[in-house]
């Protein structure tokens, strides 16, 4: 269902972005010839008017084939793609990027109207109150029992049930000092943590420490924190979470680039899948929130200068219009050469460290062990 629902999404993704290539380019005069969602053999195909309509095997992209958008076999036709001045060309290749950031906009207004259940306030409504303790754990062996509230650990005042967890998952001494409520008497017990193994979104395996203790069961929907804003206020918020994501990429590139942060955060298709099945655990909301997060990125990472992203093309067209006349073939067809080849290059480590975030490459290496080799 996941893969399913995860396969859907993509495609609506690229349908979206190849859409705003085709239309724009319909709408400047350039016949299209081929509109293709996926890559491969074809499934099946209809053609309506200059245009073949295509849905082929492997839904990992698309393509908008215009006539003439290859210099070397323009014959100069006014519908053709290189007959066209820079201004439109760049028209073409800017909107594919631009419908996406729309829709990730709409999508973002949808979850602001609609509503959201705002974790860090549900969190904080949950009480310190000790509603389970698993049997053979520390906080059974110390003492710990149903009903005890915890006002202190270590010393540092506790509010809300999350800063337990968070105390005592970064905590590396041996014992926590918990002082606990319970009846009218204020007691301190010495909890000693242990190690337990925890998976992630990704299913990848992780120790973690623990005291085994839960909350009081959350019993109603008054426990959530549900935000909604109003029909124009969601356009506003839309407007600041599009531009926090936008900041935030680029940021992020940039720290990357120059060694702040390692390039192995990057996530890569394998990474969006795992994403998604997580979000359809929560909700709509939420699954539509990751859409628009993941609709701006596509946008904002194909805004890149460097060939063939769109914003490649862009760069190349901002320099025909500066110099008055296109770069000679020789030197635009080592660019694009250039290009793809270090777009492919990210792209298997892309995909390397998506096999690494969920676990694939310790199971190869165990699996390639386990043969002898």
């Amino acid at each position: 269902m996941a893969l399913f629902v995860f396969i859907i999404i993509l495609s609506i993704l690229i349908l979206v972005h190849e859409w705003g290539h085709f239309i724009v380019a319909r709408k400047c005069g350039v016949r299209v010839e081929q509109f293709s969602m996926g890559f491969g053999p074809k499934l099946f195909s209809w053609k309506r008017g200059d245009t073949e309509y295509c849905l082929s095997l492997f839904p990992l992209g698309g393509f908008v084939k215009m006539a003439g958008d290859e210099r070397d076999k323009c014959v100069g036709a006014k519908d053709e793609y290189f007959t066209q001045p820079p201004g439109r060309r760049a028209l073409i290749v800017l909107m594919g990027p631009v419908v996406n950031l729309v829709f990730a906009y709409l999508c973002f207004w949808c979850v602001f109207k609609i509503g959201y259940v705002d974790m860090d306030l549900s969190t904080q409504k949950i009480a310190p109150v000790i509603g389970q303790v698993l049997a053979q754990s520390p906080a059974r062996q110390a003492g710990l029992k149903v009903g005890d509230r915890i006002l202190k650990v270590n010393g540092k005042p506790i509010e809300h049930w999350s800063q337990l967890q968070d105390i005592t998952t970064a905590f590396t001494g041996r014992q926590l000092a918990l002082t606990v409520e319970r009846g009218k008497h204020d007691i301190t017990v010495d909890v000693t943590p242990q190690e337990t193994k925890t998976q992630d979104i990704f299913g990848r395996t992780h120790e973690t420490r623990r005291i085994g203790v839960a909350p009081m069961a959350i019993n109603s929907a008054d426990d959530l924190v549900i935000r909604r804003y109003g029909f124009f206020e969601s356009f506003v918020k839309a407007g600041q979470e599009l531009w926090d994501i936008t900041v935030k990429t680029y940021a992020a590139l940039y720290q990357m680039a120059i060694g702040e942060r390692s390039p192995k955060e990057a996530m890569g298709i394998i990474g969006m899948f795992f994403v998604i099945k997580f979000a359809l655990t929560i909700g709509f909301s939420f699954v539509l929130h990751i859409v628009g997060i993941i609709s701006a990125s596509l946008a904002l990472i194909n805004l890149l200068p460097v060939v063939p992203l769109d914003g490649g093309h862009l760069f190349l067209l901002g320099l025909e219009k500066w110099r008055g006349r296109a770069l000679s073939e020789r030197t635009d067809l080592f660019m694009a050469r250039t290009g793809f080849t270090l777009i492919i290059m990210l792209m298997v480590f892309v995909f390397y460290s998506d096999f690494e975030r969920v676990g694939w490459i310790d199971k190869i290496v165990h699996l390639f062990k386990g043969m002898g080799l």
